[in-house]
């Protein structure tokens, strides 16, 4: 077994503790009411997507994301979230230390022996979902779980749908497809995108991630026989239907939308294999972005 899919099958009981643990958090996160930005790079970025779609939902306050590389100095915020695996990427760690004498800021990290243990003013350690693969997994969803728990939106029902998306064979045909797009609707398209990004680093895949209803404007030129369009969430009406009408391969996603994302986790793992490749090796790509000065 690779290290990715090791790390992957451990996330039900990754998400399990990080609600266990969210309220001795709460200090550090986001309170009711703050303008918030959320920030990362590569996965953790798109995991900001997710969770700032949820927050600003949920009606607690105005919340941005952005690429740490990204963030709009202009602008005034209450408190920034630094999501970072590894606690060494360049530009999160520049963005802080740019942040250090104006703005609150929280890192939710891996590893308690990195530089960004001392560039956040409050700090959130997930230890425990560290991970030894290149390839992100549950260091991303157990982040996002967590963010989840504050808000008030995570369920045991998702932690279900987890092990349900960890022993379901995936769809008949689905591995051997050319490309494969994800799509999502509000929260969802940070994991949609995340979805994508996972099968590119693992397998090489041709992939590609919209807004569903962006979908519609012109990406599903590309859908046709030997193609996949897969929803995390629930699909805008008809949707299906057009897709299945182009000869492509329609995958519902009838799971909690982070389960979903294991199962496209998976599904990249799957392909890898398929194609002869190491999940744990994948091309060009180190565990962190380290910047020479």
């Amino acid at each position: 077994m690779t290290h990715v899919e090791d790390e992957l099958t451990s996330q039900p009981e990754c998400w399990i503790r990080a609600a266990a643990e969210a309220d001795r958090h709460r200090a550090a996160l986001p309170a009711p009411g703050e303008r918030v930005a959320i920030v990362g790079c590569g996965t953790s970025y798109f995991m900001a997507q997710a969770a700032a779609a949820l927050r600003e939902g949920a009606g607690q306050g105005e919340t941005d994301a952005f690429a740490a590389s990204e963030f709009p100095h202009g602008r005034s915020y209450d408190r920034v979230v630094a999501l970072t695996r590894s606690g060494t990427t360049t530009e999160v760690l520049d963005l802080l230390g740019r942040l250090r004498e104006g703005t609150r800021t929280t890192a939710i990290t891996a590893d308690p022996h990195t530089p960004v243990m001392a560039a956040a003013d409050d700090l959130v350690v997930l230890d425990y979902a560290d991970e030894r693969s290149v390839v992100q997994t549950r260091f991303a969803t157990t982040a996002l779980t967590l963010l989840r728990t504050h808000l008030g939106l995570h369920t045991d029902a998702a932690v279900a749908d987890a092990r349900t998306a960890l022993t379901t064979p995936l769809p008949e045909g689905l591995v051997a497809c050319t490309q494969f797009t994800f799509l999502g609707r509000g929260w969802t398209v940070g994991l949609a995108n995340e979805a994508g990004l996972k099968m590119r680093e693992a397998s090489l895949a041709w992939t590609e991630a919209y807004p569903a209803m962006e979908y519609r404007h012109g990406p599903i030129s590309i859908t046709t026989h030997g193609t996949a369009t897969w929803m995390l969430g629930e699909a805008p009406e008809g949707l299906a239907e057009q897709v299945r009408a182009t000869g492509g391969l329609w995958i519902a996603g009838g799971l909690d939308p982070l389960a979903e994302l294991v199962r496209a986790q998976r599904l990249a793992v799957a392909v890898a294999a398929a194609r002869g490749l190491d999940p744990d090796q994948p091309r060009h790509l180190t565990r962190s972005v380290i910047l020479a000065p």
